[in-house]
């Protein structure tokens, strides 16, 4: 008997649809919340993107340092003012 794909429900994300950042690559992003950690999360696509030294409202462009299957990291490259 074969059970096909179905191998449980860890990992689903990273296998069903890949990561929509990679790392290296920029982004402009909106900081719409703080982590318990007190790092920012913007989402692309809803994938949850923590980024240090961030505050919630705040628009920035991002470089992702590392992904991983349910979120990535990012460092701030520029904080762009509203104006």
């Amino acid at each position: 008997m074969s059970y096909g794909s179905g191998r449980g429900g860890f990992g689903g994300f990273r296998s069903s649809k890949p990561a929509p950042v990679e790392v290296g690559k920029e982004y402009d992003v909106s900081i719409t919340e703080i982590s318990r950690r007190g790092d920012g999360i913007a989402k692309i696509e809803g994938f949850i993107i923590f980024v240090p030294g961030t505050k919630a409202g705040q628009q920035a462009k991002v470089k992702i340092t590392d992904v991983a299957p349910r979120f990535a990291k990012a460092e701030l490259v520029e904080s762009k003012q509203e104006e």
